[in-house]
This record gives structure tokens, sequence and C-alpha cells, in this order.
């Protein structure tokens, strides 16, 4: 994971020979996400899944210019009603993904005006279900649901402009190991700063 991070950033700092250097806020909201726990003995369906109510925030870096940076973010997000329909367990995932992104066009929100563009990347996630209320029948056979890694890929497509950006992405894990697996589709909405302070009215310049 560091290598590959090291890697994009170079590669920002080749591609864009006036690169940009800054930080920012990343806002999620998964309208849906599946979450498969690791194989173990016991006869129980490993699966999770939730709808909507699955709000996530986090920081991140950037280096770049206006049609093309690289980003470092990192998020919490919860899952507040997600659950196992065919066997009722408990209540609530957790997860936090970790990405490295390479962002074109307007998803590299660094440009006045604004544009469509999309982005790709990779990192790891680590995630938990069934965070609370786990049923006393569960319980007693030995479900323990700790926190389980997946390595990630993700696309996302979308609008931006002088360091906003709003997408729709698409991002799904796997540990080939262990068997477990991730799949989130949702709503991101990045500020990037200091690109946002610099937005001014026009008529302030008259």
């Amino acid at each position: 994971m560091k290598k590959l991070i090291v890697c994009l950033v170079f590669l920002g700092l080749y591609t864009q020979a006036q690169a940009q250097f800054g930080y920012g806020m990343t806002f999620s909201l998964d309208l849906y996400n599946r979450y498969t726990n690791p194989e173990d003995s016991l006869d129980i369906y490993r699966s999770n899944g939730s709808f909507l109510l699955n709000p996530g925030i986090g920081p991140k870096i950037w280096i770049g210019g206006n049609n093309f940076s690289v980003s470092v973010e990192a998020q919490a997000t919860i899952g507040l009603f997600g659950l196992a329909l065919s066997d009722y367990k408990g209540l609530g995932s957790a997860s936090f993904p970790m990405i490295a992104k390479l962002n074109f066009g307007g998803l590299s929100a660094l440009d006045k005006e604004g544009k469509f563009g999309f982005n790709i990347g990779g990192g790891i996630q680590y995630t938990k279900t069934e965070l609370y209320y786990l049923s006393n029948s569960y319980e007693e056979r030995g479900v323990d649901r700790g926190f389980f890694p997946t390595y990630i890929g993700h696309i996302g497509y979308g609008f931006g402009m002088s360091g906003f950006t709003g997408s729709l992405y698409i991002r799904y894990g796997r540990n080939s190991e262990t068997k477990a697996n991730n799949f989130n589709l949702g709503l991101q909405f990045d500020f990037n700063y200091p690109k946002l302070n610099q937005i001014t009215d026009p008529e302030s310049d008259l």
C-alpha cells in the first residue's frame, strides 16, 4: 500500500509540472453496501447488507493540476441498520476504506470551469458487521464479528469545479485468503482546500 501511494504521488509530480498541493474532506453516503465475513467453521450466513443510511466522513490530501491529480483519503463509515435478512443476528456495520486515487477532468476539481470527470483507485478496507445488538442465541454459538481486511478497487464518475466534486462510485474488495468481500455503491462529495477558498464572486472584481 505504501509503495502504491508513493508511486502515484511521483506520477502526479511528473505529469503536472506546476503541481499544486492541498488537503480536504470527503463525505460519502452508501446507497447500498454488502459485506461478507471471512470463512469460519460456523455454519452461519456470513453476509450483511444495508440501504441508504450509511454515512461516511474522512480527510484527504491531494497533489496535481486542473485536469489531473493524485489523492489519498481515508474514511470512517457506518451502516446504521445493516443486517442479514436470512438470519437476523444483530444490527449495524462499520468500515474504514483507505484509498489512493487518480483523478481526471472535473474530479480533479482544480479548474474554475465546471466539468465532468472520473477517478480510479485502490487500497485496503477494514470492515465489521453485527456492530451492535448481537442476539444471545448467536453469541452462544460463538459468533464474534471482528474487523476484517479486503483489498479494494474504486471507480467514480461525477462533476467538479473550484475545489468541490460530487460523484457516483462503485467499490469492490476481496481477500482471496479469507474469502471475505465487500461491495459499495454510493455518492461522494469532496471539498479540496485551498482551492475551495479561492472561489470569488465575479462582481467583486468590477
